[in-house]
């Protein structure tokens, strides 16, 4: 076994497991990143995020899901992983760097991070939810009391249901109007498999989809579980949205060592 220098890092208590992997000597397994994010077994998180060196960019950020698979854009990981690049010198207050769903810029000031997203080109539009993906792919609904809906439950039937299932499935992500410019996000984390805390790209598609249906101007303001974001946008003439920032807190909690 080798001993492992690893960070706890999280944004709105969407937790992570960084690694600084720019030697790339990080054994990627799944089961070696599956035990890492295990709370009982491991070091624990939503996720587990490699930071590697790529040319043209100040980084890359390889992201893995909780269950130790290679997962698709985590917005809260970005910010947390653009943090963990201003703490380690590689930036200073700006940044282009690399993900999974192609470039990404951000700022990162003394309290916050402001994240760009993809642009969104495509919408699924329906009677009782909006699909589109932000980097990941989001399933969107509306409801009257988010405290009552039971978000595993029906989280997991819309993520493993016969419409999604055979698309490798979805996150799916429950919204309260709380009032015209903000919102009340609860969200089912395909790959965590579990309700999470916060939801970087889900809350991106809530906000999104709030101006859709109700007219909400940006930036929204966004209550999660773990605390507070905020989405702003430019529309598009073709209906999808541009130059959309996601923006909030992104903090280290912890430095160790772990044997793998």
């Amino acid at each position: 076994m080798t001993p492992i220098t690893f960070y706890k890092y999280q944004g709105t208590g969407n937790d992570f497991v960084m690694i600084d992997d720019r030697t790339l000597t990080f054994p990627a397994h799944q089961s070696v990143i599956a035990r890492l994010c295990d709370r009982r077994f491991g070091v624990g998180g939503d996720g587990l995020i490699l930071l590697q060196n790529t040319p043209d960019y100040d980084f890359k950020m390889v992201y893995f899901n909780a269950d130790g698979r290679q997962g698709s854009m985590c917005g809260n990981g970005g910010r947390a992983t653009v943090r963990f690049a201003a703490d380690l010198g590689l930036i200073t207050d700006s940044t282009t760097f690399l993900a999974v769903d192609g470039e990404h810029k951000a700022v990162a000031c003394e309290d916050e991070i402001f994240l760009k997203m993809g642009a969104v080109t495509q919408l699924e539009r329906h009677a009782d939810h909006d699909f589109m993906d932000t980097g990941s792919p989001h399933y969107v609904t509306f409801v009257d009391d988010i405290d009552a809906v039971d978000v595993l439950a029906n989280g997991r039937a819309v993520r493993y249901g016969q419409h999604f299932e055979p698309r490798g499935g979805t996150n799916v992500n429950f919204v309260q109007m709380i009032n015209q410019n903000t919102l009340y996000v609860r969200t089912y984390e395909r790959g965590v498999e579990d309700e999470t805390f916060s939801c970087g790209t889900g809350v991106t598609a809530c906000a999104l989809a709030a101006h859709l249906r109700f007219g909400t101007v940006e930036p929204v303001q966004v209550l999660t579980k773990g605390g507070n974001l905020r989405v702003s946008f430019q529309t598009r003439a073709d209906g999808g949205f541009e130059n959309i920032f996601l923006i909030g807190p992104a903090v280290r909690v912890f430095k160790g060592e772990v044997w793998v």
